[in-house]
Parts: structure tokens; sequence; C-alpha cells
């Protein structure tokens, strides 16, 4: 029995399709990636996953059955749009959540405290949010989310605002989840992120889905048209190659396009004909966002 099944679910209003028969399905312990632009359908997928909102065809289980009152215990939601008030204190306002989730206050407490510690922020429990920076806000409201322990996490635009250090310990408290058996729908503007954390996607465009599966086999079954060439010394001539489509020099070396597979070949026998010794020599696959870009037309803001 999967945690997350989404069905064949299609929402409208009025006449507009805001998703048109979505199915996914989330594992224990998985990570699933949500991508599309905005208007793609995301948010509305998520609000009807949290239950907020219901799908006019199709259906949503959680652990096999519909919907019911434990969803409060069993999901958790960190939106895009944060919401914590500013002028109250983070012990306060996060045990008053917890408890609205059904957690006690002691057991609350012990979580919260947990959370703090791991986030290495425990003198925040007596703190205005507002007092907090934009990052360190982020990762109470990460708290929010999880203290209650919930077998299923909605996280939108997670480390959206963030700066490196705190999106990798932000990153790491997700693979923590992820590796105790949490079930994760997760969306995000950024496709290395998605690309790190994430085995299967789906991406929306117009509110139906137009790529989904593993990403593994989704980037096999794009051409690989990159590649990366790095050589002791300058090698001229790389644009005249069949099948080369571009030629851009950076500081290291080439990255050329091609048109086909051949032209690999072609263009390491040339660099190795031209004297300069390879350093490196590799046929990129495509990343995401170039398969996104090709998919919906246009870059992934």
């Amino acid at each position: 029995m999967l945690p997350l099944q989404v069905e064949q679910v299609t929402k409208e209003y009025g006449d507009k399709i805001a998703v048109n028969a979505i199915n996914l399905a989330v594992r224990e312990g998985e990570i699933y990636g949500l991508l599309g632009a905005n208007g793609a359908g995301k948010t509305t997928t998520m609000r009807m996953v949290l239950g907020l909102i219901y799908p006019d065809k199709g259906q949503i289980r959680w652990k096999g059955q519909g919907y019911r009152d434990e969803l409060r215990a069993l999901l958790g939601y960190l939106p895009e749009e944060r919401g914590l008030y500013p002028k109250i204190k983070v012990g306060e306002q996060l045990l008053y959540l917890a408890e609205l989730r059904g957690m006690g206050r002691k057991q609350a407490d012990r979580e919260l405290k947990l959370w703090l510690e791991r986030f290495e922020v425990p003198e925040y429990y007596g703190k205005r949010v507002e007092e907090l920076s934009k990052g360190n806000q982020q990762k109470i409201q990460f708290i929010a989310a999880v203290i209650h322990n919930p077998d299923i996490l909605i996280l939108d635009e997670a480390f959206s605002g963030l700066d490196p250090v705190n999106v990798e310990m932000l990153k790491n408290m997700v693979k923590l989840l992820r590796d105790a058996g949490k079930t994760i729908l997760f969306s995000s503007h950024r496709m290395d992120h998605v690309e790190e954390l994430c085995e299967n996607i789906c991406i929306l465009h117009q509110s139906n889905t137009v790529l989904q599966g593993s990403l593994k086999q989704i980037k096999a079954s794009f051409p690989k048209e990159r590649v990366v060439l790095e050589t002791s010394d300058p090698v001229e001539g790389l644009e005249t190659i069949a099948g080369v489509s571009s030629v851009d020099k950076h500081m290291n070396g080439y990255e050329l396009r091609i048109r086909e597979p051949q032209a690999a070949q072609r263009i390491v026998q040339h660099a190795v004909g031209s004297g300069a010794a390879v350093q490196r020599f590799q046929l990129m696959e495509p990343t995401l966002n170039e398969i996104f870009i090709q998919k919906v037309g246009r870059a992934h803001e």
C-alpha cells in the first residue's frame, strides 16, 4: 500500500481546468518532485493532496484511505508563502501549532527542543519570530511542518531565500526525514535541488502532465547534445567539425553543442590530432533544466 496515491485527479474552476487528470504515486522513503511554471497546476495539486480543496474527478488516497479527520496529524506542509506570526515567541507558537495537530504539549516541547538542537539554534526557543533572520525564520517554519512527526510531507519551495550554508543544512534535514521513511512531495524552482533529491518527477504545463517517471530514465531518453573538453593547450578549428553546432570557450576548456552522437568522437580525435593533451572529455547527459525547457518551451523561473 502506497502512502500517497493521486489517481486521475482533475480540478476545474468554471470553464478553466486547473489540473487535468494528474496521477502521482509516492512511496515511503521517497522524495517525489512536482515541477511546473507559475500557473501550471502545482499549488492546486498540493492543496488537493492536503485535503484543503477537493478534486472534481478522480480520487486521492492517503495510506489507502480517503479524506478523514486524521489527515491533520498524518500530513505536514511547508508552504511557499511563509505564515508565522512575527511578534509571537517561537516556543509558544510552535507548541500551539503542534497541539492543533494532535500532539500533547509535553511531547511537542520535547520535539521542538530536539529540532532546534538539530538546527543548532536552541536559543531561539524564547525569541520572537521577527527577531530572527529570514533564513532562521525558514528553519522555524520547517520545524512547524514536521514537529508532529507526520508520515506525509508536502514541501513547497523549501529552500527559497536561503544562503548556501542553510540550504545544505535544510537539505540534510529533508534527507534525514526521507531516510526515516517519510513520504515527501517536493516542489522547487531549483532544478539542481530536484536532481539531487528526487528519484521520480512529474512536470506540469498548463494543467497537464507533460513528462513523468524516473528521473534517471527520463534523462536517458533524451539525446546527449553537450560535450565538455579540457586540454593542456588551445585547440583550433573545433567549430568546423561536422555535427558541432556551437563552441563556447571557458577558463578550463570548451563546451560544445552537437547535433549527432558521432560528433563527440570526431571532437576528441580532432583534439588529439592537434597535439594537445586531453585532460577531460565527457559527453554530458542533459540537465533537468534543459529537459524542462525542451518540454515546456521556456526557462523555469
